[in-house]
């Protein structure tokens, strides 16, 4: 009968028989150590990845240009449409507010005395 559950349970018997000669040598320190790495790398490489794709996204819509007259949106730095040969207008309005003097975004203020 024990020969029978031997070769049933033949798996159980050893990893039983690993953990009870690798506990004594290393301790349970290294078990939960190595639980808790295992349980970080399940953890933490999804989350890299999904980092690297937002940052992989954001660069990308970055570069983002639409046509004012017909709306195809093109990647790339060409000024012209391919589709329709109009001026294509930037997705972002950072090099806008860059190209204007300063002394256009001022907000000049008169001080007037309350009496």
């Amino acid at each position: 009968m024990l020969s029978y559950f031997l070769k049933a349970n033949k798996t159980i018997v050893i990893y039983t028989l690993i953990l009870l000669i690798i506990v004594p040598i290393f301790g349970i320190n290294f078990f939960i150590s190595l639980l808790g790495n295992v349980l970080l790398l399940v953890v933490l490489i999804p989350l890299l990845i999904l980092l690297v794709i937002l940052i992989s996204f954001n660069s990308i819509k970055s570069n983002f240009n639409k046509c004012s007259e017909c709306g195809f949106i093109s990647i790339g730095s060409s000024e012209v449409c391919m589709y329709c040969n109009a001026e294509l207008n930037k997705h972002h309005d950072l090099e806008s507010e860059t190209t204007n003097k300063p002394s256009e975004r001022i907000i000049e203020v008169k001080a007037e005395e309350i009496k």
